[in-house]
């Protein structure tokens, strides 16, 4: 399968493989939030993820998939410190705002730096009519997050700081955006890059957390483990996906089309999380996904 995917690089199927890959990641990312964000605490939540899938990664990268080349330790190091700077500045913004008013800010900004990054680090360029379709993109995001800001009444004490919080999210995604992009291409084999990035990355939020879950009781960790299986799986559809995407066609356009988790997370915010969706809410939404459209078809 690694030999058929290096062999789609660069193709017009390989650019339509990214944008299926690209919307899928949008739809499981806005889960993997969701799931973060429902109702144990984000701190721990992330933890059992982390957990869960460096144990279900862990037995492919030592002994299915090939080891990696010797200048990917480094890169996997760079890695490894980039996502332990998100997870923390993630759990700390869901920790103080609410689903539906943080998750645009942090995805709004995320694909903004992700373009420019692009720019500087793979000589990417959108053009005018692309330029066009992320104004819109961002249009709506923030438009939906002011919104949110006006309207939304949970957790208000700490909605500021919440929010400052998660623009300087979002700036670590579009950092390990691009920095993953460049990993993912520096290897042959992209699943050695997927299976070892999985393996290493669930240590962080283990040591972190260590004290918390050694006083968890039985009854406390069975539902709590039982969702960081489900979110193992979703990320690794969710992350492998953008990853894949990244590898296969340009990283500015996957690293749009994913925002469109914004949509996803305003409906789970509404159908899961009970969280209330306006119709001006709804409006910005589409607004959302036309921008997307644009990117997409300005290409």
């Amino acid at each position: 399968m690694a030999e058929w995917l290096i062999n789609l690089e660069g193709s017009e199927a390989g650019h339509d493989l990214a944008l299926g890959l690209a919307l899928m990641a949008a739809v499981l990312h806005a889960l993997f939030g969701a799931l973060q964000k429902g109702k144990h605490d984000p701190w721990m939540s992330r933890t059992a993820i982390d957990i869960s899938y460096a144990l279900i990664a862990a037995p492919f990268a030592l002994f299915i998939v090939p080891w990696p080349e010797p200048h990917m330790w480094l890169i996997f190091l760079g890695a490894m410190v980039i996502h332990a700077g998100y997870k923390y500045l993630q759990a700390m913004t869901y920790s103080r705002g609410a689903y539906t008013v943080v998750y645009p800010v942090v995805r709004g900004t995320g694909p903004l730096f992700a373009v420019l990054g692009a720019m500087l680090w793979f000589d990417e360029h959108f053009t005018p009519g692309q330029w066009l379709g992320l104004a819109t993109l961002l249009a709506g995001i923030f438009g939906l997050a002011a919104y949110n800001l006006r309207y939304v009444v949970v957790a208000r004490e700490t909605l500021v700081q919440a929010l400052v919080l998660a623009v300087a999210t979002g700036c670590f995604v579009a950092l390990y955006t691009t920095y993953d992009a460049y990993g993912i291409r520096a290897t042959y084999d992209p699943f050695t890059f997927l299976a070892w990035f999985f393996m290493l990355d669930g240590f962080f939020m283990p040591l972190v957390m260590r004290r918390e879950l050694a006083a968890l009781s039985f009854q406390q960790a069975v539902p709590l483990f039982k969702r960081g299986i489900l979110g193992a799986f979703v990320a690794f559809f969710s992350f492998g996906s953008i990853l894949m995407a990244t590898r296969l066609d340009k990283v500015g356009e996957a690293a749009v089309l994913r925002e469109t988790s914004t949509v996803f997370a305003a409906l789970i915010g509404w159908l899961v999380l009970k969280e209330r969706v306006t119709k001006v809410q709804l409006g910005l939404m589409a607004l959302i996904a036309a921008g997307a459209v644009i990117v997409e078809m300005m290409g």
